[in-house]
Order: structure tokens, then sequence, then C-alpha cells
């Protein structure tokens, strides 16, 4: 019984163990979450001070109703998590009250024997009645085993009533935790309609200034492609120099080994005199004439690049996903690729990288060790600065100012200029990632947040 017993303190003990990883878990993406949701609530402060609604307000706003989402979502699983740790006390409280019915009812049988055995001899008695003094100490012996067992019944009663009142305390609480959770779930869903309400003011707000947002997308689009010329013609004006120069170094490799072989032919050529004019055989000199050798070259890099090039490009490929962020704080607002306008009708946007929001005068970082390719002004969108990467490039625009210079060599996380603020209070930067001349969406190669 005294096994059985310490089989159900154990269990007791390890159930909160299995349920406790998920605990964890859960509290740590609450946390992650909570810090998401500060930033974007700081990112929204800003844009909200301007009297006017703006797109990034609009963005920051559904932002923010994606982490209320997420937030609720976790309490939702909180709740969920709080039914199975109650279920499980509650198993456990009812293991234990079984147990100490049983060891009650032993107990009792102890008691009752012990009882009705005194009352017929005393211990003395049944000590001293023995024949032998063998059957004396044999009964001793079992007199005091009896009294210790009796004493273990006791203090496993006690052990397990300790472990009941524990067990009804953590119930108690757990279902307090369980109602203030569930209070701040329905206060949170009130915040989110609240939000939505929010966003819906916003995009009336925004649907009636039709003829200004338009004109605004045209601007954009007609930067962006000024943008994509420009790095265009950059990256056709590094393949044509990257050819160029591997033209040259092959045709002077070319002169080079034409030099060699000719010299290794004039000394075999004096040597076959040589040993003409001292009798040696023809047919042996023939046969003892060394042939020049051809070396066989490497295949050269279709793009034309040497070998640190070709090395930057390949360990920035290895880092697809582990990039570090342009900006420390903030939000991917609008994501790669064409899409319909969130405010006008029939309107599609495209994206050649993502738009990320943040605080105003964040510094502007480069997300890898590179080559500074080109710095200009693009009106709209500010200064732009490419960054080259072997055959990959970056591109960083709407900067307010700019730190660098072209032909300037940078690491990762070095800063390249400060994020610029519009009109309507809205701090963000454009972001892409080329290959060559192929857009790539830059935001499976950033680092998790």
């Amino acid at each position: 019984m005294f096994k059985y017993c310490l089989l159900i303190i154990f269990l007791g003990s390890i159930v909160p163990i299995f349920a406790q990883k998920s605990r964890q878990q859960l509290e740590k993406e609450k946390r992650e979450n909570l810090e998401r949701m500060n930033e974007v609530r700081g990112i929204l402060k800003q844009t909200t001070a301007q009297k006017r609604a703006s797109l990034g307000q609009l963005k920051a706003i559904g932002q923010q109703i994606s982490t209320q989402k997420r937030k609720i979502d976790l309490l939702n699983e909180d709740l969920t998590l709080m039914n199975s740790e109650l279920h499980e006390l509650m198993v456990a409280r009812m293991e234990l009250d079984r147990d100490l019915g049983k060891l009650r009812k032993e107990y009792g049988s102890m008691i009752y024997a012990s009882s009705k055995h005194n009352n017929s001899l005393s211990h003395l008695s049944f000590l001293f009645s023995a024949p032998t003094f063998n059957q004396f100490f044999i009964r001793y012996k079992y007199l005091k085993q009896y009294t210790q067992e009796r004493e273990k019944q006791v203090i496993q009663m006690k052990q397990v009533q300790g472990l009941m009142v524990t067990k009804t305390k953590s119930i108690t609480n757990k279902k307090k935790d369980q109602q203030s959770t569930l209070t701040v779930r329905i206060s949170e869903g009130k915040n989110l309609e609240q939000l939505k309400t929010e966003k819906d003011k916003v995009v009336k707000e925004l649907s009636s200034r039709e003829s200004e947002l338009q004109q605004e997308i045209a601007e954009i689009r007609k930067a962006n492609r000024e943008v994509e010329n420009t790095l265009t013609n950059i990256i056709r004006r590094e393949i044509k120099e990257r050819r160029e120069r591997e033209s040259r170094e092959k045709t002077a490799r070319d002169r080079l080994e034409r030099d060699r072989i000719a010299r290794e032919r004039e000394a075999a050529n004096k040597q076959r005199e040589a040993e003409k004019a001292a009798g040696k055989p023809e047919e042996e000199i023939a046969k003892e004439a060394p042939k020049p050798e051809v070396k066989v070259e490497a295949t050269p890099d279709p793009g034309g690049m040497n070998e640190a090039e070709s090395a930057l490009a390949s360990s920035f490929s290895a880092s697809r996903g582990r990039l570090p962020w342009p900006v420390k704080s903030g939000f991917v607002s609008d994501h790669f690729g064409t899409k319909p306008h969130p405010t006008l009708p029939r309107i599609f946007e495209k994206n050649d990288g993502v738009d990320i929001q943040t605080n105003a005068n964040e510094a502007v970082r480069s997300v890898y060790d590179g080559v500074v390719m080109g710095v200009e002004n693009m009106g709209i969108i500010r200064n732009v600065v490419y960054i080259q990467h072997g055959d990959y490039y970056t591109i960083y625009t709407k900067l307010k100012s700019v730190s660098v210079r072209t032909g300037q060599k940078v690491k990762a996380r070095d800063t390249i200029g400060t994020v610029a603020t519009d009109s309507d209070g809205v701090s963000a930067i454009n972001f892409q990632i080329w290959k060559n001349t192929s857009k790539m969406n830059p935001e499976p190669w950033l680092a998790p947040k």
C-alpha cells in the first residue's frame, strides 16, 4: 500500500510538467506578440499625430488588428490550456481522495484488530507466554513491526491530506485565473471591434481623396521605374565591365601561354641541334625530344565575376532567411508583388520589394557586406542607395539622409542613412533584393522577428 501511495504522489507531481512546456511556449508567444503590439502602437501614434488620414495610418491599423487578433487567439489557447490543467488537477485530487479513503480503511481495520487483540491478551502477556526465547524474539519483532506500520499509515495519511489541500488551493487559483483571462478575452474582443471601426473611418476618408491618391500613385510608379532603370543599367554596366575584364585577362593569359610554348620549343630545338652535332642518332633524338605542355583553363564564371565576387554572392545566397532587417524596429506594411489598392477600386499596386514602416529618424542599415554602387535622389521616394553583393543587389529607398558614397565598401548592419518621414507622418522604407535583373521577394530572406 505504501508503494501504491508513493506512485500516486509521484504521478500527481509530474502531471503539470508535461503541460508546463506548453505553458512556457504560450507565455513566450504572448510576450513576443505584446512586444510587436507595443512597437506597432508607437508607430501608429506617430501617424495619428497628423490631422488627416493616410495610407500609412491605415496600414498601421491593419497591423494592429493583426496583432490584436493574435492576442485573442493566444488568450483562447490560454483558456483551453487552463481547462486541461484544471482537469488534470481535479483528476489528481480525485486519485488522492480515493487513496486517502483506502488508507483510512486499512488503518481502521488495523486499529480494530489491535483493539480486539488487546482485549484478549496484552502485549506483555503475549511476549512472555512464548515457550522459547526464539519465540519471544519473533513475537517482539512482530509487535515492533506492527507498531511501525501503524506509524507509517499515519504519516502517509498526513502526506496525502497535505497534497489534497495543495491541489484544492491550485484548483481554486486556476479557476480565478481562468475567470480573469476570460474577462480579458472579452475586453480584447471589444478592442478589436474598435480597431475595425477606426479602420473603416480611415478607409472612408481616404476613398474621398481618390484623385489625390491616384496622382500620388502615378508619381511613385514613375519614381519606381526610374529606380528599376537605374539598377538595370548598373547591372548591365557591371556585367559588361566584368566580361571586358575577363576578356583582357584571357588575352593576357593566352599571350603568356604562347610565349611559354615558344620558349619551350626554342629550347627543344637548341637541344636537338646540340645532340645532332654530337653524333646522336636522329631516331633517338626525336624519341627523347620534350613536347610542350598545353594547360587547360578552368571554365570562367558566366557573369565574369572574380573569385572574391563569386564568394560574396555564394555567402549572400547561403544567408537566405537569416539576413538582418534594414531597420531595427518596424513591420512589413506592404508585401512583395501586385495587389489591389486598399481603398481605390480597380487600382492595382506593384511592389518590387517590401515596405517596412518604422519610427521617425530610424537608422537604415545594409543587410550584408557589399559595395555601394549608386546613391541618388528620386523625388517622391527621396534618396535611394544601391548595394552590390556579388551578383545580388539590395535597394533602399525613401531615405531622408545618406551616410555612404558610391564605391564605398560596407559591412552587414552598417548604417547607410536614416528613414524619411512624409507629410502624413509616415516613416517607411522600401527594401528590394535582386539577383542580377531578377526581382526577389525579400521577406523569405529576412530573419524572423
